[in-house]
């Protein structure tokens, strides 16, 4: 009942009212980048929703488009400018995919959605984490992050699959307000955010 019906209606709510809390910040941070990105705060990608189907995320943009020599973008870590990385610590980079929610290609709660060129990769187990509306966070947010290894990121996302409710989602919701305060697992040991899924070796 919840994970088929509810939870949509949950998202939705949550989401309409998060919008309007948080508008005052919303516009702040987006003149911030806007200033600092070369007029350009928000960051668009397609990425793959529930059964694969490709959406559009938004976020806002924490990394400038600065390229070498040879007209390729700089490493995530070069291009990581100092608010994108206050923005990125606090987590304030999310906020606009509360706009995803409210069309339904997302969640509040469940698998990050990640790239669409993952999707090839994936073993049969690791694709079940399609069965569901991806999310702004979940069970592998608030239990290491970017920190994790992939394997362990994906283990956790089918766990999450298969035993998906109403309370579990309360309990990510709060945990997920408490690895923000503490800003714990915001990126891999080595990297600016994570290196690149390469598939199952």
């Amino acid at each position: 009942m919840y994970k088929n019906y509810l939870k949509r209606i949950f998202d939705f709510v949550v989401a309409l009212i998060g919008i309007t809390f948080l508008l005052p910040i919303f516009l702040i941070v987006m003149v911030g980048l806007f200033l600092s990105n070369n007029g350009k705060p928000f960051f668009f990608q397609q990425r793959p929703g529930r059964n694969g189907k490709v959406f559009k995320i938004i976020k806002f943009k924490t990394m400038n488009d600065k390229k070498d020599s040879h007209g390729n973008l700089l490493s995530d870590a070069e291009r990581l400018t100092a608010l994108g990385a206050f923005v990125r610590k606090t987590s304030l980079d999310e906020i606009p995919q509360l706009l995803n929610v409210l069309k339904g290609d997302m969640s509040l709660i469940g698998p990050r959605p990640l790239l669409v060129q993952y999707l090839p990769l994936y073993n049969e187990n690791q694709a079940r984490r399609h069965e569901v509306r991806p999310g702004i966070t979940g069970w592998a947010q608030v239990n290491g992050r970017n920190a994790i290894s992939w394997n362990q990121k994906f283990d956790y996302d089918v766990w999450y699959v298969e035993n998906i409710s109403f309370t579990l989602d309360v309990k990510i919701f709060f945990l997920t307000a408490k690895k923000v305060f503490i800003r714990e697992g915001i990126s891999q040991e080595g990297q600016a955010t994570m290196e690149p899924f390469k598939g199952n070796i």
